[in-house]
């Protein structure tokens, strides 16, 4: 079973045990978050495409860690003009392990 969840502004494909980096959420480590925009869900080989979303299906997870991405540099540059431009950016991030998929009353749980 895997469903495909929008977050952030991004979509994510997951299945349950999945550990994933996304968009920074402001909970605690050990904390669950439940995922209603569910935009696809696959079970048993049948695919249930959402309108945008599927109705009754929902992702639970839980927050493992809340950290900062790698540093990224920045270099900005006008020939002849002696302009320089040196930025750095981290980007932060929220690490989430899925625990289960439910689809309405139906539902499958990491073993």
């Amino acid at each position: 079973m895997f469903a495909v969840i929008k977050t952030g502004g991004k979509q994510y494909l997951v299945s349950p045990e999945d550990k994933i980096k996304i968009e920074k959420i402001d909970k605690k480590e050990g904390g669950e978050i439940t995922f209603s925009h569910v935009l696809l869900l696959e079970k048993n080989k049948k695919l249930e495409i959402g309108n945008p979303k599927v109705k009754g299906a929902k992702v639970i997870a839980k927050v493992l860690q809340q950290g900062r991405g790698k540093k990224v540099v920045i270099l900005k540059q006008k020939p002849k003009k002696r302009y320089q431009l040196k930025k750095g950016h981290r980007q932060p991030f929220t690490e989430i392990e899925i625990i289960k998929i439910e689809n309405g009353n139906q539902s499958l749980r990491s073993l």
